[in-house]
């Protein structure tokens, strides 16, 4: 079983491939995404990663107040959202 992990407080320059470096240093990472605006391109500063249960367990414990580029992150598992319609 998987789960979806928030990564919040990236820096501008973490993108999709430096999550996906740094997440697996602690497991298999199914798929990771620094999430950016739409319309300029820029980063949002935050972004998810998905990996097996026991792994993101272990990279919440490892990651969340890491410093990384600068930044402490921020990270939990990912919360649900509601579906908008």
């Amino acid at each position: 079983m998987s789960m979806s992990i928030y990564v919040g407080n990236r820096s501008s320059g973490t993108d999709s491939d430096s999550l996906q470096s740094l997440f697996s240093n602690h497991g298999e990472v199914i798929y990771a995404r620094g999430m950016s605006d739409r319309e300029t391109g820029r980063s949002r500063g935050f972004g998810f990663v998905e990996m097996d249960e026991t792994s993101a367990k272990s990279a919440i414990s490892a990651l969340d107040g890491f410093e990384h580029e600068g930044r402490k992150l921020r990270v939990n598992q990912a919360e649900k959202r509601e579906k908008r319609f």
